[in-house]
């Protein structure tokens, strides 16, 4: 796959990295194969995890492919920049195609990142899981690969500021590749669950205890932060979907009325 743009942001993202002051705890990269196609797993708590999970393939020499909502390629100016990376558009709608397209990117070498909570958790605790990952890992004949990140909340995620302040410790850990067969795709993404929240508790708790006081508000509340129990981000979630409905009802509306 011909890669214009993506060399130069790699560079733009690192040296971006460089001027934040930002520390990086990584483990396990080993495990992202250097050849074939891959599928990373990858937790999702902020807006720029699309940035830092591509990080945990870099040491391999792989540019991830990003399965993104189907509004980032319709932005302006986020939507040119996505298509020059290929990323691969998710319409929640009607998600055969992305698939599609995911299985043809991974059969042809490429290393593909999905996100299988589907949206960012604002317990930063995992979500329950979407079955596509094992689904497309299994059909394209590919590793799987879990990935957790954690500190990329603190600069930009929901309900919140944003904040790029310097020194922030950015944790990602890759754990060794699944290999899923499709017999039970259920019961393998719960494995997949099992085996990216034990890596997101490890991470959390060897993350520096100094940048992560009892109480702070990245902090998930079973770890004494004050972020969103799941049961508390759960309705915040389905609050927004009910906004986000309302939104696209009253545009119709409008449109209807214009017409």
């Amino acid at each position: 796959m011909r890669d214009i743009t993506y060399p130069p942001i790699i560079v733009a993202a690192k040296t971006a990295f460089r001027l934040l002051g930002q520390n990086f705890q990584m483990s396990g990269t080993e495990h992202v194969p250097r050849t074939g196609g891959v599928l990373l797993a990858v937790n999702h708590i902020g807006y720029v995890d699309f940035i830092y999970g591509g990080l945990a393939a870099n040491p391999s020499g792989r540019k991830v492919r990003f399965m993104a909502k189907r509004e980032l390629f319709d932005h302006t100016l986020t939507g040119p920049l996505m298509r020059s990376l290929h990323h691969i558009e998710v319409d929640r709608g009607a998600g055969t195609q992305s698939m599609r397209t995911a299985l043809e990117y991974l059969r042809a070498g490429e290393a593909v990142g999905i996100f299988p909570e589907a949206t960012i958790s604002r317990s930063f605790e995992l979500k329950e899981f979407k079955n596509g990952a094992v689904r497309i890992a299994a059909e394209a004949g590919v590793p799987l690969v879990p990935v957790i990140l954690w500190g990329t909340q603190r600069m930009m995620t929901k309900d919140h500021e944003r904040d790029f302040s310097r020194g922030k410790t950015i944790a990602i850990r890759v754990a060794p590749p699944m290999y899923p067969t499709g017999e039970d795709p259920a019961a393998e993404t719960e494995a997949l669950h099992r085996v990216m929240s034990s890596l997101l508790d490890e991470t959390i708790r060897t993350y520096p205890a100094e940048e992560q006081p009892l109480g702070s508000w990245w902090l998930p509340a079973s770890y004494g932060g004050s972020a969103p129990t799941p049961a508390e981000a759960e309705r915040l979630d389905a609050e927004e979907k009910r906004a986000r409905a309302a939104k696209r009802a009253a545009r119709r509306a409008d449109k209807a009325s214009e017409g």
